[in-house]
């Protein structure tokens, strides 16, 4: 009985996906929620002098300094003005914690891995390839999933 419980459980590990799902202007983004620490609202953030541009600075949460990023411009995307919906969403990347600047964040979902497509090619056009795992479909909602190893790899070297 219990083989057969272990068996179903790694079934839905493997095709059950768990995001927190966030706005980057009128685009829905999913990150793997285990990367996810914590969600913050946007405290003051000290500039870096010579930082690449979309790095907004520094944070302090609580004693740790932590880089913030800022996604709207890593992408090339129009950079929005920050309001109260304005998060940072603080993630742990193969033991690197950094903040990622979002306009909204939205929700927590589960999501199947046949729901999960290959980016198609007209959106890879916009964001580098190497930042996205996939296009999640949701009801009548289109999901960009992204790599954060990627993001945040490019981000070191650069």
């Amino acid at each position: 009985m219990s083989d057969i419980s272990e068996s179903y459980a790694d079934n839905i590990d493997d095709d059950l996906h768990q995001l927190v799902i966030f706005n980057l202007g009128v685009e829905e983004f999913g990150v793997n929620i285990m990367q996810v620490q914590e969600i913050i609202r946007m405290p003051d953030i000290t500039r870096i002098p010579r930082s690449p541009e979309y790095i907004k600075g520094v944070v302090n949460l609580r004693g740790k300094i932590i880089v913030v990023m800022d996604l709207d411009r890593r992408f090339g995307m129009n950079e929005t003005e920050m309001t109260d919906e304005s998060r940072i969403v603080v993630v742990d990347i193969n033991g690197t914690i950094i903040g990622l600047v979002v306009d909204s964040v939205s929700e927590v979902i589960r999501l199947k891995g046949s729901n999960i497509e290959q980016t198609p090619e007209i959106i890879t056009q916009k964001i580098n390839a190497e930042y996205l795992k996939g296009v999640g479909k949701m009801d009548d909602r289109l999901l960009i999933l992204l790599n954060l190893e990627n993001i945040l790899t490019e981000t070191a070297a650069a």
